[in-house]
């Protein structure tokens, strides 16, 4: 019997879904555990893996368009099985699986007057029908492809690599380019087979969604004028004709050819492709790697970033002569005054989406809050001393970032206006403690939250920060493990840095940032001693905290972290 696959609630705060990728269309065998399809929530982008076993008999909802919770996502049944009782009441047509067909010629001739249209593709397919729709007044079989949208808050992309170049052969699901959005960088497939007859945004170029991405068609096709009808928003793009009558030399063919492939694709001395990653491209020149050494581990041997970073040079086989003759004295020479040479150099980086995200977020949180800021000073030996008795104990590692995670959930407890949240008619005060832990990645910064943190001992504390950390790094959180803080700690200390302010991870209240202890000399009962003190900065929403309520918070922090025992109790 079939069964209706709905959009999932992939996190407490998601209300709905985009579908980025399709992995299964309509008639594949589906096996429990397989990948469905990747949706795309409020927080990121993940696999939604089947749990049932049959054929894909519809679609319900295509790539890029976004859907509610529990909206009908896709049917999957018996081959052939009748499944017009699912869908009564839906208003979205379904069409049947297809049998796989050659095309003919003769087929291309009935359809003279349209694009060709992919048979095989489900009917409703909304980027295959970005790729296929074109007026009569394209050149038979000749597609333009535009930039699709993949996910709701979307509104242009930027092509990161093109696995393809113009003349190449593109078969139907070939991977074209790799698209990076405001979420993720993702594979887009071809739904088109045919010549790659032009590209019209370039690597590491943004363009508004639905503009020419790339055209696709017969090879030799004449498509002069083509992308400069299709232009939408602005989205520049160079004309490269692709023609076999052409009376240009081969020579000048290949100049004309796009040069967003040369990033992707190296050709060394032997005649050998190499493909790899631009930003491993980068690298590899940046640390002088010949990277016709580097086996790439990505797909078809593709070199990606830990590839060259994990590289280690081959020694050399012959070492340099050394000349054993001294140099010889100049009588003549005469010491000159030393004129600087060289050239202004500079280097413009793309922004991510993720690092404009980031960018749009702390600007929204610093204008629309008004900060001010908290400073004290911590005496830290007791909490060096507590801290080296704890890590005595086998199979036991606590950090000081974990004693003031737990002095900070011990204090909130105390000082809940600190736990709060501004809203336009009120005042939410959070009575659980849920405290996000700043971590640096690659890209920008990731929150994961450790929830009920002051339920947590000081070394399961330390495991979940450890655990979140590693995996934060590596990409692997969830939406979930990101969401829900109510009070957020920064740490630079490690980096050396003595004191510093940041910016409030709305909507929380207020965020502690934490610098490094310092070895220093101190005042204790009128006498100067060598003392080891450590600067906290608290940042508070002056709509939510009172400069008093927040000086009372850090009071409370500083005698947990001066008197560590007192957290034990």
């Amino acid at each position: 019997m079939a069964t209706k696959i709905t959009m999932p609630r992939l996190s407490d705060t998601m209300t709905e879904g985009t579908v980025a990728t399709w992995l299964k269309k309509v008639g594949d065998k589906v096996a429990e555990g397989d990948i469905l399809a990747e949706i795309e929530t409020d927080k990121a982008t993940m696999e939604f893996e089947s749990f049932n076993s049959g054929t894909l008999l519809y679609i319900g909802i295509q790539e890029g368009e976004s859907a509610p919770v529990d909206s009908l996502v896709a049917i999957i049944g018996k081959e052939g099985e009748d499944i017009s009782e699912l869908l009564k009441g839906g208003d979205t047509p379904v069409e049947a699986p297809k049998a796989e067909t050659a095309e003919t010629p003769k087929e291309e001739d009935k359809n003279s007057d349209a694009p060709v249209a992919d048979d095989k593709k489900d009917p409703n397919n909304s980027e295959q029908a970005k790729q296929t729709a074109a007026p009569a007044s394209l050149p038979k079989g000749v597609v333009v492809v535009t930039m699709p949208r993949l996910s709701d808050t979307m509104t242009d992309g930027t092509v990161a690599t093109w696995l393809k170049k113009v003349g190449d052969k593109v078969a139907e699901g070939d991977i074209l380019a790799e698209i990076e959005t405001d979420k993720a960088t993702m594979e887009f497939e071809s739904f088109n087979a045919g010549t790659l007859l032009f590209i019209g945004v370039n690597e590491g170029e943004s363009a508004p969604v639905d503009s020419v991405l790339a055209i696709i068609g017969p090879d030799g096709t004449d498509i002069t004028g083509v992308a400069e009808n299709y232009k939408k928003g602005g989205a520049t793009t160079t004309l490269v004709k692709e023609d076999a009558k052409s009376e240009e030399t081969p020579g000048k063919a290949e100049s004309s050819e796009a040069k967003p492939s040369e990033e992707t694709v190296e050709t060394v001395a032997d005649g050998k492709r190499i493909f790899i990653s631009p930003l491993a491209k980068k690298i590899a020149e940046e640390k002088g790697i010949n990277i016709s050494q580097v086996k790439g581990s990505g797909e078809n041997g593709r070199i990606v970033k830990s590839d060259i970073e994990n590289f280690t040079p081959q020694a050399a086989t012959t070492a340099p002569a050394i000349s054993t003759e001294a140099p010889k004295a100049d009588a003549a020479s005469v010491i000159k005054p030393f004129v600087p040479t060289g050239e202004v150099s500079t280097e413009e980086i793309k922004n991510s989406q993720m690092r404009k995200i980031i960018a749009k977020r702390l600007s929204e949180s610093i204008f629309t809050a008004p900060h001010f800021y908290l400073t004290i000073e911590v005496a830290m030996d007791e909490a060096m001393q507590s801290r080296n008795t704890i890590n005595s104990i086998p199979d036991t590692k606590v950090s000081f970032n974990d004693m003031v995670i737990k002095a900070c959930a011990m204090a909130l407890r105390k000082h809940p206006k600190v736990n709060s949240q501004w809203k336009e008619e009120s005042i939410i005060i959070n009575h659980h403690i849920n405290i996000g832990v700043a971590v640096a990645v690659e890209d920008g910064l990731v929150v994961p939250v450790l929830k009920f943190a002051d339920s947590m001992s000081l070394t399961q504390i330390g495991g979940n920060v450890k655990d979140v950390a590693g995996r934060a790094k590596n990409k692997k959180l969830q939406p979930a493990e990101m969401e829900g803080s109510t009070f957020t700690v920064s740490n630079l200390g490690m980096f050396g840095i003595t004191e510093f302010t940041s910016i409030i991870n709305q909507p929380n209240s207020a965020i502690l940032s934490v610098g490094a202890i310092v070895e220093k000399p101190v005042v204790r009962n009128g006498q100067i001693v060598v003392g080891n003190t450590m600067k906290v900065t608290l940042a508070c929403d002056h709509r939510t905290v009172d400069g008093a309520t927040g000086a009372q918070f850090l009071q409370t922090l500083r005698q947990y972290l001066e008197n560590p025992v007192t957290m034990l109790a």
